[in-house]
């Protein structure tokens, strides 16, 4: 897995770790949320798909890291949300073991965000999708308030 950040470009997982232990170093008596949330946008050739990790100081901003990733086009709204779920699901998967191996699990709360509202063509999945979620152990937060997805990954994506 290969990430993005402005300041630090390219980061593999471990790489990533580093920076997220640093982080709450500087603030340990800081309370944390790791996020995380995918958009997509479908063009002609391909769906780009955006990964927003995101660690958030609550009430002291935050720094945020991408992965892309490209498939063939997915022109079914329920196929690209249901990948961008399981997307964020597997990454959220694997930044969790490794925050347990590197001793952070105790300092983050965990989110995903899922790139759905109550309002449009996406209300209909809202409820498999943060049921997905759910059972799969994590916290789930849908539009306006799935930030990381709708915002910070969608800024990626075009």
């Amino acid at each position: 897995m290969q990430f993005y950040n402005p300041t630090e470009g390219q980061l593999s997982l471990e790489e990533l770790m580093q920076v997220l232990a640093k982080y709450v170093a500087e603030q340990p008596e800081a309370k944390y949320k790791l996020i995380i949330g995918t958009d997509s946008q479908t063009n002609a050739e391909s769906t780009h798909f955006v990964t927003a990790i995101v660690a958030h100081r609550v009430g002291k901003g935050g720094r945020f890291f991408i992965k892309h990733e490209y498939q063939r086009p997915m022109s079914s709204l329920r196929q690209k949300l249901m990948h961008e779920t399981a997307l964020s699901l597997e990454t959220i998967s694997k930044v969790q073991g490794e925050l347990l191996a590197h001793d952070l699990l105790l300092n983050y709360d965990l989110e995903v965000h899922v790139d759905a509202g109550n309002r449009g063509a996406t209300r209909e999945l809202i409820r498999d999708l943060v049921g997905l979620v759910i059972t799969s152990g994590f916290t789930a937060k849908v539009k306006p308030d799935s930030f990381a997805a709708s915002s910070v990954a969608d800024r990626f994506t075009r």
